[in-house]
């Protein structure tokens, strides 16, 4: 929401500073048509050319999280805190092989059934059922599956980065197509140096018009755009990071309560459970 009101204050100042110093919308937008063709065919000409299918993919998925913003709220953290505690309090209760076939088959565990946010984020429950399986079958230490989740997290934070990063790059590229606009509009107005100063004046003026709309969109859209995608893609972070320090922290040796604790010092502080709230909660569930 606060980027739709960002992108409305941009314009609106612009415009409206445009206006107040006697410009003509007529004057700015008779133009328009030929020069954004120019300025967006560019674009999107070269946002296609130097990124891979799967990034042009992300970055059309990740169009709508400035409006949406983050999915991990407080609720979203608390049921992963609590999906957690279950898992580790029935490892205690029945050793590591009591949870095998959960971590082998999430989608039909009474335990992870409880928690449908967390199960219908794939990459999350593939994170830690993979790790989990690791830990079960006793084939890694809890160094090397630590080393494992964190060769993970990087892959995924690097494929998170990349919509952000193409994004920004396309930004980069806006003014270079205004001014590739405004040159060829002077190109055509040396056809007309015959013609008297206004008409001339008026070509002078559109061809400008390409320099200030590859501008306008670069630094007050797409840039915006960009910082706003990475922002909310780089939250998940702190979410993987939530996951990773409670099982490891279980896996040390740590007692359940103990490993969800250490999970909750990773949420970001407007998101996170008090530690009486997260010991209230955690406290009615019980091992199956």
């Amino acid at each position: 929401m606060f980027f739709l009101i960002g992108l409305g204050v941009v314009f609106v100042a612009v415009i409206g500073g445009y206006l107040m110093e006697g410009g003509s919308m007529g004057t700015l937008l008779h133009p328009l048509p030929a020069e954004g063709l120019i300025i967006f065919g560019a674009g999107a000409g070269a946002f296609l050319a130097a990124n891979p299918m799967n990034v042009i993919k992300r970055v059309l998925a990740d169009l709508s999280k400035p409006i949406k913003g983050s999915p991990y709220t407080k609720a979203v953290y608390m049921e992963t805190l609590m999906m957690q505690y279950e898992v580790f309090v029935n490892v205690k209760k029945g050793g590591l092989l009591a949870l095998e076939q959960d971590v082998t088959d999430p989608a039909n565990s009474s335990i992870f059934k409880k928690y449908p946010t967390f199960t219908g984020n794939h990459h999350a429950m593939d994170f830690f059922c993979d790790s989990m399986k690791l830990l079960i079958n006793g084939s890694a230490k809890m160094d090397e599956i630590d080393m494992v989740m964190d060769a993970d997290l990087e892959v995924h934070h690097a494929e998170n980065a990349a919509p952000g990063i193409a994004v920004g790059n396309l930004a980069d590229a806006f003014p270079a197509f205004g001014i590739v606009a405004c040159v060829m509009g002077v190109v055509i107005t040396m056809g007309f140096l015959d013609q008297p100063p206004n008409i001339i004046g008026g070509k002078v003026g559109a061809a400008l018009v390409g320099t200030f709309l590859g501008i306008l969109l670069a630094y007050g859209v797409f840039q915006p755009l960009a910082k706003n995608i990475e922002a909310v893609n780089a939250v998940e972070s702190h979410y993987f990071n939530c996951i990773r320090s409670g099982l490891t922290s279980f896996g040390n040796g740590a007692a359940p309560i103990t490993a969800v604790e250490f999970a909750r010092r990773n949420i970001p502080s407007t998101e996170r459970p008090g530690s009486n709230e997260l010991e209230e909660v955690v406290r009615q569930i019980k091992p199956r």
